[in-house]
């Protein structure tokens, strides 16, 4: 799982780049923003991921993981969605 968040976290963090450094899109105070944002969103779930409830019981750990990819993957959507509508917004002026 933590490989995962590491994943999104880089996906989010390389989008913003890009769309700085390529496509000058972007300035340097909102790329800080997203940078912020996705290192944010890395560690409050790596350390989620590293305190799991119920730790003695198999079956509550399965459902908190569950739970925590789903949470994990809709903030992401969150995070993502709020950079491309900032993209959007650029290209609109």
């Amino acid at each position: 799982m933590k490989k995962d968040i590491n994943f999104l976290t880089s996906e989010l963090v390389t989008q913003a780049y890009l769309n700085q450094f390529l496509f000058k899109k972007i300035s340097d105070k909102e790329l800080a923003n997203y940078i912020g944002d996705a290192l944010d969103f890395r560690n409050k779930y790596v350390e989620r991921t590293n305190h799991p409830d119920g730790k003695d019981n198999p079956k509550l750990v399965r459902g908190y993981y569950k739970n925590l990819r789903k949470e994990m993957l809709e903030e992401f959507g969150k995070l993502y969605e709020t950079l491309a509508q900032q993209l959007n917004e650029q290209s609109a002026k």
